[in-house]
């Protein structure tokens, strides 16, 4: 992976793609980093205080508890 940030002179950006990237299909985006807002990423947070953020009910909402579980368990026994 390669990434870059260029500050453009004008209107025309041109590209050298790597060898290694040659017939592959690849992703490029344009965006101005000042136009990026940052996020807070919540730490000490857990799936039953996002539960009015969800708009669930109570049976979607136990669906969605247990299945957060699952998946933890999961992820401990591949470990």
């Amino acid at each position: 992976m390669i990434r870059t940030k260029v500050t453009p002179e004008n209107q025309d950006i041109s590209i050298h793609i790597p060898q290694d990237y040659v017939g592959k299909q690849i992703e490029v985006l344009l965006y101005a980093v000042d136009e990026l807002q940052e996020e807070k990423i919540a730490e000490g947070k857990k799936p039953s205080d996002f539960r009015g953020k969800l708009k669930l009910s109570d049976e979607q909402y136990t669906d969605f508890q247990s299945h957060a579980k699952n998946i933890r368990d999961e992820w401990k026994t591949d470990i």
